[in-house]
């Protein structure tokens, strides 16, 4: 992935493409193409200090100057009070992603090249620089860390905190409060000289200012590193959380390269379109300190771990890439959380107890495992989980938090006024953008495939359940069939309530088809299948809402109470592009023309890695052309789902 200066002709061009590595705990560093930050979640380590969660920001940039002795130059570029100032994207020669982003800046006859990588499993980052040029003279390179700390969602302001520095040759060592974390700095091959402290001050984010949100920021100067490059030598800054010994920048990125290659091997598939796919799942899936397994974390810059999310994701993050060990971890940790009946939504970003306010994480639980099972063939941890099954049917059944039960048509109710309990949770104060209390369609489609799963289950390991399971199932696909499936029109309401049906043309029904059980008939879910196709399609996903309907609202920008206005309400979203490519191929009996489609279907995400978050898939998309991607710029359910399609629809490599 190789980018030249035409990419960033000018600032505003060059910020458009974000690059983002992670270290497998929750921690990242996140950047532009050109260097400058126009996120607070821009910055070169965001340590988890209680992985996957309680992110703070340690290091936000390096301020870099070279000297051949004669002149000097800038390579650093920031935007604030004063404009864009330096402009170091000017000496940019290229920026290629492969698979860590790497720098090269050409001036005065010298390459300068900087590659930036996380060390897995532990909040360190490091900053490597190369030299290349003449055989004759030195360039001197002076490195200015900009020190913040703060929550990673916050930002911070000039301020007379008593740092503490402990200062060596090649190292400085810096703590703001007596408990607070503290940032080690490492010098390869360059020496420490303090400062006796000064800020830089009004450091811009654009994005933040377009969010409505505050997009001014200053960072502490305590000094700067310096050492002399002749040409083929390195230096670099090693920026940890933690103590560090291990300073050959060299032997880091090698042993990081090597555990990406072998992801990538794994798969035995000889698809570049898949191995970029691979190294993308790769950042997703991170340790939870709580249960000491994996989890996965929804997508950055500022998600943390969602059940649902997981739930959907993990075929396409763990089994598709034959990370088998990784998946078990993912579905045991869920299983650990489980609490009369309920997967936790979310995982707050202070490491508090789990938010368990969903209807949908618990059902999709079980999709994860009917997944697992058809890939792994591992009836025993199957065995071993059957009693959380068992316990979330029968809390569904009986009634659980949040008004969830069965009612006697053998559909799931759930859900009050103010409560938004599905996927398309958006809430502003009182405000309820989308509200779907009452039964809503895919909930609907995954307890009746929930059903028929633990009938096959129960089936198997001989519990005697097997018939009551079935039943239920009938009953509910019964009233599926007959409450939801609008004859006349060909597609299924999205929720059935106490004051009547809810006909909003949502992309919800298409989850009814995907499922390896579906409640409906073949023509009902070709039907389906083509009437979302041709009212919701927006090249990179679905939209959430058909245009003609009057609340659509097609472009997801502004203030939060225009964004989340938006949300679920015609912004398109690039995991149901997965969804749409499978439920397509199923509905033709995975016909040779159907594969032919399920290709093209999947051609704007190619180009899509190239842009926005490079390597990687973005949340949202604009339901409106040009479709502009949005939100987060890494997002694990659009990457898994994309690459689940690809292999399983478009390779035809299913288990």
């Amino acid at each position: 992935m190789f980018f030249a200066p035409a990419s960033w002709a000018t600032f505003e061009r060059g910020i458009e493409k974000e690059w983002l590595v992670t270290n497998g705990l929750g921690g990242f560093a996140a950047g532009t193409a050109i260097g400058a930050a126009t996120r607070r979640y821009h910055g070169l380590l965001f340590a988890a200090l209680n992985p996957p969660v309680e992110r703070v920001l340690l290091l936000a940039a390096l301020g870099e100057e070279i000297s051949d002795g004669q002149e000097s130059c800038r390579l650093d570029c920031h935007e604030s009070w004063g404009g864009i100032y330096p402009e170091g994207y000017r000496y940019l020669q290229s920026f290629r992603l492969h698979p860590f982003p790497t720098f090269v800046y050409a001036w005065n006859g010298w390459l300068v090249e900087k590659t930036i990588f996380m060390v897995y499993g532990h909040n360190v980052t490091v900053i490597r620089y190369r030299a290349f040029g003449p055989e004759e003279g030195k360039l001197r390179l002076r490195l200015i860390p900009f020190v913040s700390y703060r929550h990673f969602h916050h930002t911070l302001r000039k301020n007379n905190w008593p740092f503490r520095r402990e200062a060596e040759e090649a190292a400085v060592h810096l703590q703001p409060f007596t408990e607070g974390p503290w940032l080690h700095l490492y010098g390869y091959r360059a020496r420490w000289q303090s400062w006796p402290g000064c800020w830089f001050e009004g450091m811009y984010y654009r994005e933040e200012a377009a969010r409505g949100l505050e997009p001014w920021e200053d960072h502490f100067l305590p000094g700067y590193f310096e050492g002399e490059l002749a040409a083929g030598e390195e230096m670099a800054i090693i920026a940890a959380a933690e103590e560090w010994r291990e300073l050959n920048p060299y032997l880091l990125q090698v042993r990081e390269e090597k555990r990406l290659a072998d992801l990538v091997e794994k798969t035995e598939v000889d698809d570049l379109f898949v191995h970029r796919l691979v190294l993308a799942a790769d950042q997703f899936i991170v340790q939870r300190r709580s249960t000491g397994r994996r989890t996965i974390i929804a997508g950055y810059p500022w998600f943390s771990d969602w059940g649902r999310d997981a739930m959907i994701a993990l075929p396409g993050l763990t089994l598709v890439t034959r990370r088998y060990e990784e998946a078990r971890e993912i579905l045991t940790t869920f299983a650990d959380y489980c609490r009369d009946g309920l997967i936790p939504n979310s995982f707050p970003d202070d490491g508090s107890a789990p938010w368990y306010n969903t209807v949908d994480a618990s059902l999709w639980y079980f999709y994860a495992l009917q997944k697992y099972l058809s890939y792994t063939g591992d009836r025993e941890f199957l065995r071993c989980l059957y009693p959380v099954l068992e316990e979330i049917v029968d809390s569904y059944i009986n009634g659980t938090h949040y008004h969830i039960k069965m009612q006697p048509d053998g559909l799931i109710a759930a859900g009050a006024e103010g409560l938004q309990l599905t996927w398309m949770d958006a809430k502003v104060g009182e405000w309820v953008v989308t509200p779907r209390h009452g039964k809503p369609v895919e909930i609907a489609a995954l307890w009746y495939n929930a059903l028929m799963f633990m009938t096959y289950l129960s089936r198997i390991f001989a519990t005697g359940r097997g018939d009551y399971y079935r039943q239920l199932a009938f009953r509910c696909r019964e009233s599926f069939r007959r409450q939801f499936w609008e004859e006349e029109h060909g597609f299924l309401c999205d929720v059935v309530g106490d004051e009547g049906k809810d006909r909003s043309f949502r992309p919800n029904q298409l989850i009814a088809v995907f499922l390896p059980f579906s409640p409906l008939d073949r023509f009902a879910a070709r039907q389906a299948v083509y009437q979302v196709g041709r009212r919701l399609y927006a090249v990179y996903g679905l939209r959430t809402l058909a245009r003609e309907d009057p609340r659509y609202r097609g472009q997801y920008t502004g203030d939060r109470i225009s964004r989340d206005g938006a949300y679920h309400q015609g912004t398109a979203w690039m995991w149901f592009l997965g969804l749409y490519v499978t439920c397509y191929r199923k509905v033709h009996n995975y016909s040779p023309a159907s594969r032919e489609v399920a290709e093209r279907l999947l051609l704007p995400a190619r180009a899509h890695l190239y842009e926005y978050g490079l390597g990687s898939m973005a949340e949202i998309f604009d339901g409106d052309f040009p479709h502009w991607p949005r939100g987060a710029f890494a997002q694990a359910w659009s990457v898994a789902e994309v690459l689940r399609a690809y292999v399983e629809d478009v390779l035809d490599r299913r288990p």
